[in-house]
């Protein structure tokens, strides 16, 4: 079954981020989410971020009215009886992902490919409140999905090899580098990123450094494009923390323990740039 139809659940920034290339692509699109005001949040990010590539040159008024007209709005997640592939982008949390999963397992066709945009948890469990754990699978996209061209593929324990390869040969559609990742706690990226984040909120724990000197050793000596202290507020601090216990719980190692000083700037709501202050202020 050739895939044509794509359901996004999650009008955030990731999902309007998918709904986007996946739109850009060729692709009919329902972007669906709770409430409405989500919805067109999500599309008006969407509106901008085209508009841009308008501005630049990169796509013509035309080009971008025709990608418009193939995004629809969804709030009835009935909506998914009709199409070839879900990419659920929710919130960080097994539950409510379980919960959709198995909703979208009565609803959709049994040719459906179930995905999740998960960071860090496990898509056997995901797949495990479905009949058809064979056809879910995971898509991690990158943040900004627009700009970033890395998507790890996660094989869940059942998913089977042509799942695999429709997958992949969707992110190659998308314009994405697909990488085949198996099914461990925050599989390659997050394993590496987020323990090097928590370290570096450590090192400022610790008062061996102000959080600008090591944001500046790591930009200036590791040439990475941004530090790590800076880089833990636009990811989000509650999604640095939710990885790091995600790992923890995985691996159960110490060595994944989120520093005391995250946890404690998520209690007091400051989840970096998206509320204003995290380890930074932002205006």
């Amino acid at each position: 079954m050739k895939l044509k139809r794509i359901m996004v659940i999650g009008a955030g920034q990731m999902g309007s981020g998918i709904a986007q290339v996946c739109a850009q692509a060729g692709y009919d699109v329902l972007l669906h989410d709770l409430k409405p005001e989500h919805i067109e949040r999500g599309l008006q990010i969407i509106f901008n971020n085209i508009t841009r590539q308008v501005e630049k040159g990169r796509m013509s008024e035309s080009e971008k009215s025709v990608v418009l007209a193939r995004l629809h709005k969804s709030t009835d997640i009935q909506d998914a009886g009709g199409v070839d592939i879900v990419i659920e982008a929710v919130v960080e949390n097994m539950d409510i992902k379980r919960n959709i999963f198995a909703q979208l397992d009565e609803i959709t066709p049994d040719h459906t490919i179930l995905a999740s945009n998960t960071s860090s948890l496990p898509i056997t469990e995901i797949a495990a409140a479905t009949d058809r754990p064979e056809k879910v699978i995971g898509m991690h996209f990158m943040n900004p999905v627009p700009v970033m061209k890395l998507v790890e593929i996660i094989r869940g324990l059942a998913t089977a090899d042509d799942v695999y390869k429709k997958i992949e040969d969707l992110t190659k559609k998308l314009g994405k580098v697909p990488v085949e990742v198996n099914d461990f706690p925050g599989f390659v990226s997050n394993r590496i990123l987020m323990p090097m984040i928590n370290e570096a909120i450590y090192t400022l724990y610790e008062g061996v450094a102000t959080k600008e000197a090591i944001d500046d050793v790591i930009k200036l000596g590791m040439n990475h494009p941004m530090g790590p202290i800076k880089l833990a507020d636009f990811i989000g601090l509650d999604t640095c923390l939710s990885v790091m216990e995600i790992l923890h719980e995985g691996f159960g190692d110490d060595k994944y323990r989120p520093c005391p000083l995250l946890r404690k700037y998520v209690k007091a709501g400051w989840l970096g740039k998206k509320a204003g202050r995290g380890f930074y202020i932002y205006e």
